[in-house]
């Protein structure tokens, strides 16, 4: 079942080119190539879920506790 992206989250989606992987368009089920209109009808889609009161996405879940990310210095 494809994920339901915000529009938010679509937005965040976006490579430092500006587009979107055809990975993640898969994962959102945008058919490759995607279609002209594609993010409008996602997003349409969403606030239309959010109006029929489905529930909203689960928050990100914490790291790990035993995560641990190195600082970088560049002093």
């Amino acid at each position: 079942m494809p994920v339901l992206p915000s529009p938010g989250e679509i937005e965040a989606a976006k490579t430092s080119k500006g587009a979107w992987t055809r990975a993640q368009l898969a994962e959102w089920g945008v058919p490759w190539p995607p279609p002209k209109g594609w993010k409008d009808e996602l997003i349409e889609r969403w606030e239309t879920a959010r109006q029929e009161g489905a529930p909203l996405p689960p928050p990100p879940s914490p790291a790990p506790t035993d995560f641990a990310q190195d600082t970088l210095d560049f002093g």
